[in-house]
């Protein structure tokens, strides 16, 4: 995926957005192939440029991550305190659409098709393509932020997760949607099979382990039914749930500029 997928169906939350409380969206292209962690470090200090060179003064920051986008996200959160980067401290919200915080069962089961391909020696070949899965997408299978999540391990070997804990940032308003396959009311259904990638659970942030569990708020979690995880995207009620949300700091007094600058790494 990429920035312009965004649109879909006619519809960007970013765009609606800027139509109905005045913010100015911006899109952030960067490498999905790379480490989670290498991209959270580059959107860290491109954040710290940004504001430093936005043409007026800004009055909120919201950073919006659907899928990876939000692991992306939390890496720049841990990133800039590390280098005591400024831009945390005027950041206002937080805002997740199906992001696999403890990571997608999908890609994980990805590992059990090369150990049944390995096994097999006229079948080498094709574990072989099993594993050209970027770094990217095996750290999105973990729910992997940081380097020393991933340095100095076999990203393709059979093994449980071992992540860093990294806690929600305290002084910023964080929200999380997550989507189900299932109708309302189909709880096992709906917990299975979550938006058919990220299982709800993990969209949520709930963990047995209490150091992994992220602190959202009830008020602040939503669960959208009927949805596959690209719907996201284009769901209205998704729309108007961030719409509600965000509308809670009260819409920006000035117009956003006709121009629309895009981010790239």
């Amino acid at each position: 995926m990429n920035d312009l997928q965004w649109t879909r169906a006619g519809h960007d939350h970013g765009q609606a957005l800027a139509r109905d409380l005045g913010y100015t969206p911006l899109y952030l292209r960067y490498n999905s192939g790379a480490h989670i962690s290498a991209n959270g470090r580059a959107l860290s200090q491109q954040l710290e440029q940004l504001l430093e060179q936005w043409p007026q003064p800004v009055q909120r920051l919201v950073l919006l991550g659907h899928s990876m986008g939000g692991l992306v996200a939390r890496s720049a959160l841990h990133h800039a305190a590390l280098a005591g980067q400024r831009w945390p401290q005027r950041l206002d919200d937080l805002v997740f659409l199906g992001t696999p915080h403890h990571g997608a069962p999908l890609e994980r089961a990805g590992h059990w098709v090369d150990i049944v391909l390995s096994a097999a020696p006229y079948a080498a070949p094709f574990a072989r393509l099993g594993k050209v899965r970027s770094a990217g997408i095996t750290d999105l299978g973990h729910g992997y932020l940081v380097d020393e999540d991933w340095r100095g391990r076999d990203r393709f070997a059979r093994r449980a997760p071992h992540r860093q804990p990294v806690p929600l940032p305290a002084a910023v308003r964080c929200f999380t949607v997550a989507a189900s396959l299932g109708p309302h009311g189909s709880a096992r259904k709906g917990r299975m099979l979550g938006d058919g990638l990220v299982p709800l659970d993990s969209a949520l942030g709930r963990h047995a382990d209490p150091r992994q569990a992220l602190a959202f708020a009830e008020d602040r979690r939503c669960i959208v039914h009927d949805t596959h995880h690209l719907d996201l995207l284009s769901s209205m009620h998704v729309y108007e749930q961030l719409r509600r949300w965000l509308a809670q700091g009260g819409a920006l007094d000035v117009a956003p500029p006709a121009w629309r600058p895009r981010v790239g790494s």
